[in-house]
């Protein structure tokens, strides 16, 4: 029984620190968008022009690691580099949140 319970507790513990400190805040994510991101990709994340994608509805773990690879320069663009650039962890959780949650 003993063995039992420092297994549990060793699987909490990673459980635990595979968690994000604090979760997401969508209102957070919307306040970033409307003020950096609004003007390509639309006020309900439809595109305002063919050149730039829809991000309403896409999913949330894609929007991460594809903001974590504009700003770490792991994918390279012009446009969006720059844009990504200052975006922290949190800022990329509350934006991804946000852009999942908005009708496709």
């Amino acid at each position: 029984m003993t063995r039992a319970i420092v297994i549990a507790m060793l699987a909490s513990a990673a459980w635990l620190a595979a968690a994000p400190a604090g979760a997401a805040d969508p209102a957070a994510g919307k306040a970033r968008y409307d003020t950096t991101c609004i003007a390509c990709h639309g006020a309900a994340g439809i595109s305002v022009a063919p050149i730039y994608p829809n991000v309403a509805g896409q999913k949330q773990e894609y929007l991460v690691s594809t903001l974590q690879q504009f700003r770490d320069g792991e994918r390279p663009n012009p446009i969006m580099a720059p844009m990504a650039q200052g975006l922290s962890d949190t800022d990329i959780a509350n934006l991804a949140l946000y852009l999942s949650s908005l009708k496709p």
